[in-house]
């Protein structure tokens, strides 16, 4: 990958650079305000008055509360999909400085959602205020949108809009961090309970009752075995599972449990679903043993605005072939912005890719600023440079788009 202060000699990037304080200033903005799942309304606000400022044809909240500008009106429909919502802060003392200063040091914005995920809502916002000013081509449609409660529930939002809405794109791009490179794909991911039931007894003579952890205890061991021999799968590697949370219940500490659950974080590779995942559980020799129960968690946590949609926490997996026209495409764009050909790759968390292709089956590649390692850490961080090459590259794929409809 081409040294981020190289020259790069193309339109479509120049023109970004041009523009790269006001994409900076608006970044700062939108950083400084908190935007956790499902509390997003602020900062939904603030980035749909700057869609307005640069000319967007049509600004709209959905009922959920997404963020959805459109430009231009052709027949191919593009749309940029970042998440405007953003996990908590954590412990403050591991901060370099405030989570939410927006603060700019040799060229790096600091913050919270600045590489997951602000800067490709920031980017994509201006690229369209640069198609918007050189006149979008008539072959295209773009949307923008700044989607909601992402980091809760992956993908919920692009259920609502396609199903309730009806958008459904001839290609989304998610603008999630990929250092720069073109993903095409991620492992899906799915949230179990496992349940143990007991005999709750006096804690004095606890020979009188069953205790519900006990039991548990052997399927926690087996858990750890069934992460070991998952086997990788081509192209998106190894499927991995993980026990997050444990708790249990009992009449009082003074009591044996009668009641023993363990939740389960489960990536899922190429071939893997909800119920191979699930089969898997139940075949453990503890699980049979202990006659525990295997359930398949719901998501049902109210918008910003009140609404509740809900869903069952299975997030597909999905992977675009590296010669799929919408690759092909993206890498013409990328020859086009920067002069050079692009490194290609995948995500190891979660996009709304699992909704957006995964569920709908609609064309998705990924393309953000940032760097994934920096996601939900201390010391937040974006290059201002990666913004700038993220506006060029989604304005040059817009172009190129649109130059592939005409011919």
């Amino acid at each position: 990958m081409r040294d981020k202060n190289m020259q790069i000699n193309s339109h479509d990037y120049g023109d970004a650079k041009k523009i790269e304080s006001d994409l900076a200033a608006f970044m700062q903005a939108i950083i400084r305000i908190p935007s956790l799942s499902s509390r997003e309304g602020a900062v939904i606000e603030r980035m749909s008055e700057e869609m307005l400022r640069v000319g967007f044809d049509e600004v709209i909240v959905d009922p959920m509360g997404n963020l959805i500008g459109r430009i231009g009106s052709g027949p191919f429909v593009i749309a940029l999909d970042g998440h405007a919502d953003t996990v908590d802060t954590g412990d403050l003392s591991l901060w370099d400085r405030d989570p939410h200063s927006g603060d700019i040091e040799d060229g790096v914005l600091y913050g919270r959602g600045a590489s997951d995920q602000k800067g490709g809502i920031a980017s994509a916002v201006y690229a369209g205020a640069l198609l918007k000013k050189a006149g979008i081509p008539d072959e295209v449609t773009l949307y923008v949108t700044a989607t909601v409660q992402e980091e809760d529930c992956d993908g919920l939002c692009w259920q609502y809009i396609v199903n309730e809405l009806g958008l459904r794109p001839d290609l989304v791009v998610i603008t999630e961090p990929t250092s720069l490179r073109l993903y095409r794909g991620q492992r899906g991911r799915m949230e179990m309970e496992v349940h143990t039931s007991g005999i709750s007894c006096h804690g004095s003579a606890p020979e009188r009752g069953v205790n519900a952890i006990y039991k548990m205890a052997n399927i926690i061991a087996d858990i750890e075995k069934l992460n070991q021999r998952l086997e990788p799968r081509s192209p998106l590697g190894k499927g991995t599972v993980t026990i997050s949370e444990i708790r249990s219940t009992s009449p009082s500490l003074c009591a044996v449990a009668d009641g023993c659950t363990i939740h389960l974080d489960r990536r899922l590779t190429v071939g893997e679903t909800e119920a191979t995942a699930v089969a898997e559980i139940y075949a453990l020799p503890s699980v049979k043993a202990a006659d525990a129960t295997v359930t398949v968690l719901n998501y049902a946590v109210p918008s910003h605005t009140g609404l509740v949609y809900p869903t069952r926490k299975y997030y597909p997996t999905w992977d675009t072939d590296e010669d799929d026209p919408a690759m092909l495409s993206a890498k013409t764009a990328y020859r086009a912005a920067f002069g050079e050909e692009p490194e290609t790759g995948f995500w190891t968390f979660s996009t709304n890719g699992v909704a957006i292709a995964g569920m709908h089956g609609i064309p998705s590649i990924g393309f953000g600023p940032g760097h994934e390692h920096f996601a939900h850490a201390p010391n937040e961080q974006v290059d201002i440079e990666h913004l700038v090459r993220c506006t060029a590259f989604y304005t040059a794929l817009v172009k190129t788009l649109a130059r592939q409809q005409g011919e």
